[in-house]
């Protein structure tokens, strides 16, 4: 049985891209995959609202961005700026309901070390936040003579819970478990506020850690860039972005609207900051339910903050075939 499968929406890929489901024969600048299943805490909760995300993100990439040869006002010019950038949608990681579990963490796990190993960079639609431990964990395929990886998180949350339910990888845990791993070093998360799902253990695990806990409230009233001077320089960062931790004004459909959260352009200027700071090496966005939406608003939105990341990126010169 195969690890991915095609997307299944009425236009088929992200953003016009070619679908390429072959991982083994990948040679991209740019992969696009859709992880939909987290890891529930119940049963029922499988099939929630957020796995329809994935497919909603890439439907609404055709209003986000209806050509890619018309100018761009987020970046100054075209998304590629007209260079030979190559971008590829993977589809999505399969979910097989006959396997206890679903056996689909351990196949994203293997799908993103496939995409790290090929040189592209990962960008991957959930899903709820259980997504990204697959991806933490695959991670280290990256050359560790370059040192660890700074994990950025935009979130109203700070995921530390050890487990719900006996499930260690659902989505109250992710950065709890990306701290157990060596090649994970500074933690940045931003957008904090509100009550949340902490209990003071996860709150003091964080402090533990030496996790740098950045309130929503702190970005608004020192700037994006005073916390982008708090990030080490020259580093390599994974950015996974909960969309709860923007305002509901500009991402109504999550489960948890908390009012105060990050604006549009204050996670914009985040991406473009960290690009220019050295080089992330991913990102995720997650915890969109579509049947919740207004008008696709947060879907559109995921896909301006995607568009930004590869745009910025594009910039860098990250596609250098000789920059990698």
């Amino acid at each position: 049985m195969s690890l991915n499968v095609p997307p299944r929406t009425t236009h088929g890929s992200f953003m016009f891209s070619e679908v390429h489901t072959d991982l083994e024969t990948l040679d991209a600048d740019i992969a696009i995959l859709g992880l939909p299943y987290g890891s529930a805490y119940w049963p029922e909760a499988i099939a929630n609202g957020q796995i329809n995300a994935p497919n909603a993100v890439r439907q609404a990439s055709y209003r986000a961005c209806q050509n890619l040869d018309r100018y761009d006002y987020d970046l100054g010019g075209p998304i590629f700026d007209n260079r030979p950038v190559k971008m590829v949608d993977v589809g999505d990681v399969r979910y097989d309901v006959a396997v206890p579990g679903g056996d689909h963490f351990r196949r994203a796990e293997i799908v993103m070390r496939k995409i790290l190993k090929s040189g592209a960079l990962p960008i991957t639609i959930g899903g709820d936040h259980g997504i990204p431990i697959p991806i933490f964990r695959a991670l280290d395929e990256l050359n560790p003579e370059e040192g660890q990886i700074t994990l950025i998180q935009v979130d109203a949350h700070i995921d530390w819970r050890q487990e719900r339910n006996g499930v260690h990888d659902g989505l109250s845990s992710p950065i709890r478990r990306a701290s157990e791993l060596d090649h994970i070093g500074d933690i940045f998360q931003i957008g904090m506020r509100a009550q949340g799902s902490a209990r003071p253990e996860e709150v003091e695990a964080a402090a533990a850690y030496g996790a740098n806990i950045i309130t929503s409230f702190e970005v608004h009233q020192h700037g994006v860039q005073a916390i982008l001077d708090r990030i080490p320089d020259k580093g390599r960062y994974y950015l996974t972005i909960d969309a709860d931790g923007l305002d509901p004004s500009f991402c109504p459909a999550v489960e948890t609207p908390c009012p105060g959260g990050l604006t549009y352009l204050q996670v914009r200027e985040l991406i473009h900051g960290l690009v220019g700071k050295g080089r992330v090496v991913g990102m995720d966005i997650v915890e969109i339910c579509p049947e919740l939406d207004l008008n696709d608003l947060t879907s559109v939105v995921a896909c301006r903050l995607i568009t930004n990341l590869i745009g910025a990126a594009t910039r860098a010169n990250y596609f250098e075939r000789g920059s990698r």
